[in-house]
């Protein structure tokens, strides 16, 4: 078992039970045992697409670390949280709200090299401890701006789906739409024709393609205060994260029927499934062996940068190509 699982990740699961789900899996299917990793943190506040790394790609999870992301997220205006999300404390209340048009405006600010401060709570290191045990401690957490890049933003097409409606009267987190007990989105959020020129918002759904290290709560807080109101995340879903895509993701459920019939590896995709971005490079078996030591090859015809070592389908080492010599990054152990 060396390649991918792509959980579609639940709300109120963090990654790290993520990967405890699929460890429990391949136990439960009889398989034997190998290393498991995830390939990016979601929140468990957030869901979506989620890599887990068995076996040898484990060595490839880093690299989804610096891969781009996508995600789908819902602003609610009017209120801000400490913690930029519906889990938090409201910190901050405003009576403006947007336009669509208004909104529409203010995103071409927001793409390309921008500079953002991470949320307090999140779980960049100070001093060598998490940021949000220093805020839950009470602390004053101030951390450092960091540049990012918003490859594309815009209104996502998927306005209704996971909204919530705002915080009421500074309570606590609001249901899903939809979910037993929970109240339903305002108009302006609800599934169907989209708003009225001139009408005011009490949240949007947008779509990010972003770069690594970027963080949504606080690019919607940004956006919020641009337009000269103030906002937090009601609803986070990662839609991609690197080569990977809801469309290969499944669900907790569908893991746990697969461990049960044994046929985990039905739902495993390959180890080149994380590296489809880069070249492939077929090897010789004295070449495959070289690498496999270790070794230099010299005299390679191919471009330079990275390559996807390969003898006939077995993976040999992910390679770094410069002037015709071939240096191993990552060997696999298949």
């Amino acid at each position: 078992m060396h390649g991918w699982i792509i959980l579609d990740k639940p709300l109120g699961l963090g990654s790290t039970q993520g990967v405890s789900a699929v460890k429990r899996a391949l136990r439960q299917g009889g398989y034997a045992k190998a290393k498991v990793g995830h390939g990016g943190t979601l929140d468990p506040l957030a869901t979506g697409v989620l890599p887990i790394a068995i076996g040898e790609a484990t060595k490839l999870a880093g690299r989804l670390l610096d891969s781009d992301k996508i995600y789908d997220f819902t602003i609610a205006f009017g209120e801000q949280t400490d913690t930029l999300d519906a889990e938090g404390a409201v910190i901050a209340t405003s009576d403006l709200r947007p336009t669509a048009a208004q909104v529409a405006a203010i995103l071409p600010r927001f793409t390309g090299a921008i500079a953002q401060v991470p949320p307090a709570y999140s779980a960049l290191k100070i001093d060598g401890e998490r940021a949000y045990d220093r805020a839950r401690a009470g602390e004053d957490v101030v951390l450092a701006s960091r540049d990012v890049v918003i490859h594309a933003l815009h209104s996502s097409p998927h306005r209704g789906e996971g909204d919530r409606s705002p915080k009421a009267n500074g309570g606590g987190g609001a249901a899903t739409s939809g979910s037993p007990g929970g109240e339903p989105p305002p108009p302006s959020l609800r599934d169907g024709p989209p708003p009225r020129p001139g009408e005011e918002l009490h949240g949007i759904t947008l779509t990010a393609h972003v770069s690594k290290g970027t963080y949504i709560r606080s690019l919607a807080r940004d956006i919020a205060l641009a337009l000269g109101t103030v906002g937090y995340v009601t609803m986070l879903r990662r839609t991609k994260a690197g080569p990977f895509d809801l469309t290969q993701a499944i669900s907790l459920d569908k893991l746990d029927e697969a461990a049960k019939a044994r046929d985990l590896e039905y739902l495993l995709l390959p180890l080149r499934a994380g590296l489809d971005d880069i070249p492939a490079l077929p090897l010789t078996p004295d070449q495959a062996g070289a690498l496999r030591q270790g070794r230099l090859l010299a005299g390679i015809v191919a471009d330079d940068g990275q390559h996807f070592a390969m003898l006939d389908c077995v993976p040999v080492a992910l390679v770094e190509v410069l002037d015709r010599e071939v240096r191993v990054v990552r060997g696999f152990n298949l």
